[in-house]
C-alpha cells in the first residue's frame, strides 16, 4: 500500500542538522506513527512521504518553512522568572536551560537567552526553527486508517495517540 492520505504510517527517522550532525532519531523506540493528509506531521516530511511504500528508505533536505519556519527575532521577550517552569522547581536561571511559559496560545517551551534575579530574557522559536534539515526515514508500516482514526484525526496504537 502506497501512502497517501487516509492512511496510518509508521516511519523511523534520523534528523541531522546541516552539517551532517544528528539531532535526535527515533532507532532506540517505537516508530513514529501519524495519520496522513491531517497535519499531523512536518508538512515537508508528509510530503516526502507521498506515494512510499513500506520498505523503502531514503533522505529528505528541507528548508526552514517546510519544518519548524524561520527564525523570528520578535519571539525573544522578557518575562518574569516567576512565570517560568520546569517541572523541578527551579528558581534560579540560566542561559541555555529550557523551561516552560504559559502564553494566550498555551504552554509553550522556551529556551533561556539571559537570566536576572527577576526578569528572564526568553527565546519562544522552536529550537529547531531557521534551520536546513536532512530527515534519514525509513517506512516500517502503511495501513488504511480505521473510521475512528479519521474522525479523531489522528493514529491510534503503537506510535500513535492513546486515549
Amino acid at each position: 500500500m502506497k501512502i497517501a492520505d487516509k492512511t496510518v504510517v509508521q516511519f523511523h527517522y534520523t534528523l541531522k542538522d546541516e552539517a551532517g550532525n544528528e539531532i535526535e532519531s527515533s532507532y532506540a523506540g517505537d516508530p513514529l506513527a501519524y495519520l496522513h493528509g491531517y497535519k499531523n506531521m512536518l508538512v515537508g516530511v508528509e510530503n516526502a512521504l507521498v506515494g512510499k511504500e513500506v520498505g523503502n528508505k531514503f533522505s529528505v533536505t528541507l528548508q526552514p518553512e517546510d519544518t519548524y519556519g524561520e527564525r523570528k527575532e520578535d519571539m525573544i521577550q522578557r518575562v518574569p522568572a516567576k512565570h517560568l517552569q520546569d517541572g523541578q522547581g527551579t528558581t534560579k536561571w540560566q542561559a541555555g536551560m529550557t523551561a516552560s511559559v504559559e502564553t494566550e496560545q498555551g504552554q509553550r517551551q522556551v529556551t533561556i537567552v539571559k537570566a536576572g534575579k527577576f526578569m528572564v530574557t526568553v527565546d519562544i522559536n522552536p529550537p529547531l526553527a531557521g534551520m536546513v534539515l536532512t530527515f534519514d526515514l525509513d517506512v516500517i508500516d502503511v495501513r488504511a486508517a480505521t473510521d475512528e482514526e479519521i474522525e479523531h484525526g489522528h493514529a491510534h496504537g503503537a506510535g500513535g495517540h492513546h486515549h
